[in-house]
């Protein structure tokens, strides 16, 4: 078995087509370009001949490739840009963001939890209300978030914050006063149970953000850790000179 994969719920054709797709991302296979031959992606992979018949077939289904009788198999499209979501720098333009898109939410956990935080994350709130859900769009699993919020500040609310995405709704409540908000991202890989949820290959890449929101007296009213597809986060900020 080739190192790249591992044991893992998800199949091996769907995590061979994941890594398919990361190339195609990247420009290693060139919209135009013939794809390596059959013989040589089952050498290169150690995999089944219909193992990379299957990840071909789905890549064919989202339009990337097209294999042609005879003359081997072309990459003819590229993912679209259009599911990308943008990670904002500020917290009105994230508001924003999710205020326009309407994901479904599919809670998968919810309880009285305890987050662990970081000395300079802020002081801790009484008691959390904690909620882990996966978001999707057009069917699509697009990132899995583990929410913390201040119970003081999900009773404001308890349905809208069931139903909506967090920070539109703390946004829109006059109660609620955040002084101070910061995010952090770095890039990783999917893990087996987060590779389920988004119906990604195991290792696929991945975005994890870590969202901390404070009151004006310092305590963390929200903190959102978020794992998103790789290929769904678009980020960019400016330089300054």
């Amino acid at each position: 078995m080739h190192p790249i994969f591992q044991d893992s719920p998800i199949p091996r054709y769907a995590q061979l087509a994941a890594l398919m797709r990361q190339r195609i991302v990247r420009g290693v296979w060139a919209q135009g370009e013939k794809l390596p031959s059959l013989e040589d992606l089952v050498r290169e992979f150690d995999v089944a001949r219909v193992t990379v018949r299957q990840a071909v077939e789905l890549l064919a289904r989202d339009g990337l490739l097209s294999p042609q009788r005879g003359r081997g198999t072309f990459v003819t499209g590229l993912p679209s840009h259009d599911r990308w979501l943008r990670l904002e720098t500020s917290l009105q333009g994230l508001a924003d963001a999710y205020r326009d898109d309407k994901p479904k939410l599919t809670l998968i956990e919810e309880a009285d939890a305890t987050p662990q935080l970081q000395p300079k994350d802020g002081l801790p709130a009484p008691k959390y209300h904690y909620m882990r859900r996966v978001h999707s769009r057009e069917g699509q699993a697009y990132c899995v978030i583990s929410i913390y919020l201040d119970q003081r500040v999900f009773k404001l609310a308890p349905r809208r914050f069931r139903q909506e995405t967090v920070v539109p709704v703390m946004l829109s409540l006059p109660a609620v006063k955040i002084a101070n908000a910061r995010q952090t991202l770095h890039i990783g890989t999917a893990d087996v149970e987060v590779a389920e949820h988004l119906g990604v290959a195991l290792h696929f890449p991945v975005a994890e953000v870590r969202r901390v929101c404070t009151a004006p007296d310092g305590t963390v009213i929200y903190l959102g850790e978020i794992t998103y597809r790789g290929d769904y986060i678009h980020f960019e900020m400016a330089l300054t000179t």
